[in-house]
């Protein structure tokens, strides 16, 4: 499975615990501004899909009702009556493509971040077994 694809699944079950939580049980759920980004970002991703989605079926149902080949039909080039559509879909991919590419970045970053937390929080877990175990003087200081 890719990051995006891991990510997108990891997405929609953090959407859904929060809509459910927010709307479901009544309950006021803070979240960072950051994630308030990303969920925007989500949020236009799936719009876009959702509007290529359609627009491809719409697309597809002209070529077969026309009967024209796919590399003919497909070519804003060689298809002027459904030239604009056939550019609407090939923005729509790329916005989508930009816009996994920031979630992406997001992930990382927050995988950083939770990185750079557990090392932390082992450090201090290391550091603090260190110290019971070590032979205190009565200053309070160690001997090492």
């Amino acid at each position: 499975m890719s990051f995006s694809q891991e990510l997108y699944r990891d997405f929609a079950i953090l959407i859904g615990q929060f809509l459910k939580e927010e709307f479901q049980v009544g309950g006021i759920v803070e979240i960072s501004a950051s994630d308030r980004d990303l969920i925007a970002v989500m949020r236009r991703y799936f719009a876009a899909q959702a509007e290529l989605e359609s627009l491809k079926a719409q697309l597809e149902a002209a070529r077969q009702a026309a009967g024209e080949a796919i590399g003919v039909f497909y070519d804003p080039r060689q298809n002027a009556e459904h030239a604009a559509d056939l550019q609407r879909s090939h923005r729509l991919r790329e916005e989508m493509a930009s816009l996994m590419q920031r979630v992406e970045a997001w992930g990382r970053a927050a995988s950083g971040a939770d990185e750079h937390d557990r090392s932390a929080a082992e450090a201090s877990r290391k550091n603090r077994g260190r110290l019971r175990t070590e032979p205190m003087l009565a200053s309070g200081r160690s001997y090492a």
